[in-house]
């Protein structure tokens, strides 16, 4: 039986789409169609791709603030959000809920100062990482959860915090679309793994990102592979340069 899903498909209309940057943007350009078939996908890529601007533009088109929070939420510190969501389309197998939030990393000082607004006390007297999870163990009912890039402000071990956090709430009947380049959230079990490049955007295993293939060649070759990194420039004496 197939899970029903607050997001089932986020249609681009490039026609509608206003003329600015995103059409510079390959991965998103040679996209039209982007379809959700379980309760985790997961944005992958280098920086500049274009996960964040996709996921800005749907949290928009959904109703999140754009610069995070929940559906409640209206606050703007600066505008610089994408246009994208103006040539958006939103195929949905269930409505909104109460419950659900869009966390932006970079704003998190903001929505957490809102949150306080709405009686949420205490999240800017703990670290960053503290903070931001006590903000997200907020929500426990079924909705839609947008994330970008929540591990910047999270150690190791609080990012298998929210593996456990999101398997939870996948099983209460949330789904969750997140843009990451942490190999620990992208180990999540049974998600789907959209890589953004310069071909577009296609359907990649675990072992196959970026995140994955350049951690564990660190961890595994380490020595190695700071030496190629670091190693001075030779002379054509066979000195190093900074004898001659």
């Amino acid at each position: 039986m197939t899970r029903r899903l607050f997001v089932r498909e986020v249609r681009i209309d490039w026609d509608a789409a206003p003329d600015s940057y995103v059409r510079s943007i390959p991965a998103l350009r040679r996209s039209s169609t982007l379809t959700f078939t379980v309760p985790v996908t997961f944005f992958a890529g280098t920086n500049g791709t274009g996960k964040s601007t996709l996921l800005e533009a749907i949290a928009a088109v959904y109703g999140f603030n754009p610069e995070g929070g929940t559906r409640n939420y209206r606050f703007s510190t600066y505008d610089d959000v994408s246009d994208l969501a103006d040539a958006i389309t939103m195929v949905r197998d269930l409505p909104p809920t109460r419950s659900g939030m869009f966390l932006r990393a970079e704003s998190f000082f903001t929505m957490a100062t809102q949150a306080a607004e709405y009686g949420t006390f205490g999240l800017h007297e703990q670290s960053h990482g503290q903070g931001m999870m006590a903000f997200i163990r907020m929500f426990t009912g079924p909705g839609l959860y947008l994330m970008d890039e929540p591990e910047s402000a999270l150690s190791p071990q609080t990012q298998l915090e929210l593996l456990i956090y999101i398997d939870e709430l996948t099983k209460r009947g949330a789904q969750f679309i997140i843009a990451t380049h942490s190999p620990i959230l992208l180990g999540f079990p049974h998600a789907t793994i959209l890589s953004f490049g310069e071909d577009g955007i296609h359907t990649i295993g675990y072992e196959q990102t970026e995140a994955y293939r350049i951690t564990e060649l660190f961890i595994n070759h380490r020595a190695s592979l700071l030496h190629r990194l670091f190693r001075e420039d030779e002379g054509t004496d066979g000195h190093d340069a900074d004898e001659r």
